[in-house]
C-alpha cells in the first residue's frame, strides 16, 4: 500500500479550464487556491494545499490564519489551526497530534498536513486567510474523500505534457493580471485614504471658520 496521497488525473481540456478559472483573478478579493476536491488512501497522509495571492509582503504581526473542519456542507465548524504571531494547533480531540503545519506564510503558502487519514476525517476543510492592509479575507475550501483501496493506474502522458504546456502560459498571463490588480488595488486604497484625509481637513476647516465668525 502506497503511503503517498492519491490525486485524481482528469482529462487535459477539464484541467486547463479548471486551472484557469481558479486562479485567474476575480474582483477585488484575496485569491485563495486549494484542490476543491482532494482523494486521500486510508492511512496515508494528506497534505491539504492552501496558497494566496496578496499585492503585499507578510507582516506576522498583522496575518492571520484559520483552519476549521465540518463534517457536512451545512455542519458547524470547529477550528483546529491557527496563525497569530505564530502557530497555535488547537489540538482536537478528533485530530490529536495528527495536524502538522506544512507551509510558510512568508511564501504565500499556509498548508498542513494530516496525517494517518482514517474514514471519519472525510468532510470540508477550510482555509481562511487574512493579509492587511488588503482589506479583503481569502477562503478556500477543500472537500476530502477517503478511499478504501488505491485506483488502477492510468497512461496521461499526453495530458501531461499537453498540460504543462499551457500550464505555463496560464501562469504567465495569472502573472501579469495580478500586477494590473495589484496597482490598481493599491492606488484605489490610496485614493480612499486621501479622501477621507480632505473629509477631515474640511471638517477641520470648517469648524476653524465657524470660530472666526464669533470672534
Amino acid at each position: 500500500m502506497h503511503r503517498d496521497a492519491w490525486l485524481p488525473r482528469p482529462a487535459f481540456s477539464v484541467t486547463g479550464l479548471s486551472l484557469f478559472f481558479t486562479l485567474v483573478p476575480s474582483g477585488w478579493s484575496m485569491e485563495v487556491t486549494v484542490p476543491h476536491t482532494l482523494n486521500i488512501l486510508n492511512g496515508s497522509d494528506a497534505r491539504l494545499s492552501c496558497t494566496f495571492n496578496s499585492c503585499y509582503t507578510v507582516n506576522h504581526k498583522q496575518f492571520s490564519l484559520n483552519w476549521t473542519y465540518q463534517e457536512c456542507s451545512n455542519c458547524s465548524e470547529e477550528m483546529f489551526l491557527q496563525f497569530r504571531m505564530k502557530i497555535i494547533n488547537l489540538k482536537l480531540e478528533r485530530f490529536r497530534d495528527r495536524v502538522e503545519f506544512s507551509g510558510n506564510p512568508s511564501k504565500y503558502d499556509v498548508s498542513v498536513t494530516l496525517k494517518n487519514v482514517q474514514l471519519e476525517d472525510e468532510g470540508f476543510y477550510n482555509c481562511y486567510v487574512t493579509n492587511p492592509p488588503d482589506r479583503h479575507r481569502g477562503h478556500g475550501k477543500i472537500n476530502l474523500q477517503v478511499l478504501l483501496e488505491e485506483p488502477p493506474e492510468r497512461d496521461s502522458t499526453v495530458a501531461v505534457v499537453v498540460g504543462a504546456s499551457v500550464g505555463g502560459f496560464l501562469a504567465v498571463v495569472i502573472l501579469v493580471l495580478m500586477v494590473i490588480k495589484c496597482v490598481r488595488r493599491k492606488k484605489e486604497q490610496k485614493l480612499s485614504t486621501d479622501d477621507l484625509k480632505t473629509e477631515e481637513e474640511g471638517k477641520t476647516d470648517g469648524e476653524g471658520n465657524v470660530d472666526d465668525g464669533t470672534k
